[in-house]
């Protein structure tokens, strides 16, 4: 029964940040889901905290299905983040990508989520950023990359701004 349970455990945490086959990303406007019940704390607050959380981890390698300085994936890096301010979201990509409210690029602001399709002609979501600056159409924002692990981007990058495919406000 627990080799059941941890090969279970184990499909689910390897699962984790790619989006499933069976799901299609939704990016109307009118799309809205519950926001994360938050403190009496104005937003700018909570994200500088959720943005230092997230920069804590910066050099950490990358590891799919992790969630700590031994290795982060993508969303693991976003969960903890708003986990150490005891925010609860959604552990996978594709589960942050139907959560909160979906925002133009030109609206986005620090805490805010970004979602990208890395994948070779697809549009389907499979890699999420954290937004840690704006400036105008300078977005900044803090992932956790493949190949050089959790690190500071830039979306006016070329790779990143054809990836672009979604902005979520979640606080």
């Amino acid at each position: 029964m627990r080799k059941i349970a941890l090969i279970l455990l184990t499909i689910f945490i390897l699962s984790s940040c790619g989006a499933s086959k069976n799901k299609r990303v939704v990016t109307r406007k009118t799309q809205t889901t519950k926001k994360v019940n938050q403190p009496k704390v104005a937003v700018s607050e909570i994200a500088e905290s959720i943005i230092n959380n997230a920069e804590k981890y910066k050099g950490t390698r990358y590891k799919y299905g992790g969630t700590t300085k031994k290795g982060m994936d993508c969303s693991g890096l976003i969960y903890t983040a708003f986990l150490e301010e005891q925010l609860r979201i959604p552990r996978t990509t594709s589960g942050l990508s139907s959560y909160g409210d979906w925002i133009d690029l030109k609206k986005v602001r620090e805490g805010d989520l970004v979602f990208f399709a890395t994948k070779k002609n697809s549009r389907k979501v499979n890699h999420v950023g954290l937004v840690t600056a704006t400036n105008g159409d300078n977005v900044e924002f803090i992932h956790a990359s493949t190949s050089k692990g959790v690190m500071t981007s830039n979306i006016k990058e070329k790779y990143w701004y054809f990836a672009f495919v979604q902005a979520r406000r979640v606080l």
